[in-house]
């Protein structure tokens, strides 16, 4: 399956029908209390069911086989102790934690690049990411290992056909980053302060502190630039370009909108705002709808996770949950 350029309105309004995420990090110089405060959003079509788990660490035996989502991959000797929001089909998950103060969520992003009808789902990447990583960068390290291994790929949804590429966005107490794909290309960067938002589209305007070895070499063969100083990965693979500044109206706009509001203040009660805040549609109802939530605070003396394992966060109550 392959996606073509839509003009960048249309592509807004294909975006506002199909919600899919909101995900944010606010570092300890934008917060009130110095914690570093995590926050998604997951919206999956109507009557999927999500699941909050909570599973142990392990050990594994030699020549393990782990059957993910849709492909079988090795497995490792020991894997972390993981709080998952997960739907409950699949493998792998939407967000979550680990035992080491890690969190991750993951966002469906349309690209230029085709998509694969087998491979590791984004969401698996997610869970295999928190499970064998023990810091952000760590946890980044792994997911670009296996994505240049195994790919992307797969239907992402239980009852209708949907493929896409994923934008990842972790955080452990020290540290935040970014990392946005294209099919097997990809580029990454650290959130150095304040406050980063994510949606459903790419976002990083330049080659990154990080990337696929390739990807401005393939940007120049397909001929959407001329050298390294021209490249702009999130408007050379963007299905259908990028907006500078989204409108606020839109989920991607008023996310970074509140964000940047609270900026010196931020709270766990601020990250519950705007999960429930239906401006933007960020707390999404209809055909596709916010069926689970995760609000995270970690700090040097500490680390505490609250989900929602049911739809529509703005009328649930964030529950606290501990590891196995």
């Amino acid at each position: 399956m392959r996606h073509y350029p839509l003009p960048i309105t249309d592509y807004h309004q294909k975006l506002e029908t199909i919600k899919m995420c909101d995900n944010f990090v606010a570092l300890p110089d934008s917060t009130l209390n110095g914690d570093l405060i995590f926050g998604k959003n997951s919206d999956r079509l109507q009557g999927e069911i999500q699941d909050v788990i909570a599973v142990p660490a392990m050990m594994h035996p030699k020549d393990e086989m782990l059957e993910c989502t849709y492909i079988k991959i090795p497995q490792v000797e020991k894997t972390l102790a993981v709080i998952l929001s997960k739907p409950r089909w699949m493998w792998g998950a939407e967000m979550g934690a680990n035992e080491c103060g890690v969190v991750i969520g993951n966002e469906a992003v349309w690209t230029i690049e085709p998509c694969n009808n087998t491979g590791l789902l984004g969401m698996d990447l997610v869970r295999l990411g928190l499970e064998r990583g023990k810091t952000a960068k760590d946890v980044l390290t792994i997911i670009i290992a296996l994505l240049d291994k195994y790919g992307q790929g797969g239907n992402c949804a239980e009852h209708v056909s949907m493929n896409y590429h994923n934008s990842f966005l972790m955080a452990d107490k020290h540290e935040a980053w970014l990392l946005e794909t294209a099919g097997k290309y990809w580029v990454a960067e650290q959130v150095k302060s304040g406050t980063c938002s994510i949606s459903n589209s790419l976002s990083i305007r330049h080659k990154g502190e990080l990337r696929h070895e390739q990807v401005i070499e393939h940007a120049i063969a397909m001929g959407r630039c001329h050298n390294e100083r021209d490249f702009d990965f999130a408007q050379i693979f963007s299905e259908g370009g990028v907006d500078d500044t989204p409108p606020s109206n839109t989920r991607e706009g008023r996310v970074r909108e509140l964000c940047q509001l609270s900026r010196g203040k931020f709270s766990i009660e601020t990250a519950k705002s705007i999960l429930r805040d239906h401006k933007g549609s960020v707390c999404m109802h209809g055909e596709f709808e916010s069926t689970g939530s995760q609000i995270s605070a970690l700090s040097k003396e500490g680390c505490e996770h609250w989900f929602i394992n049911k739809p529509l966060p703005c009328m649930q109550q964030y529950e606290k949950y501990d590891f196995c």
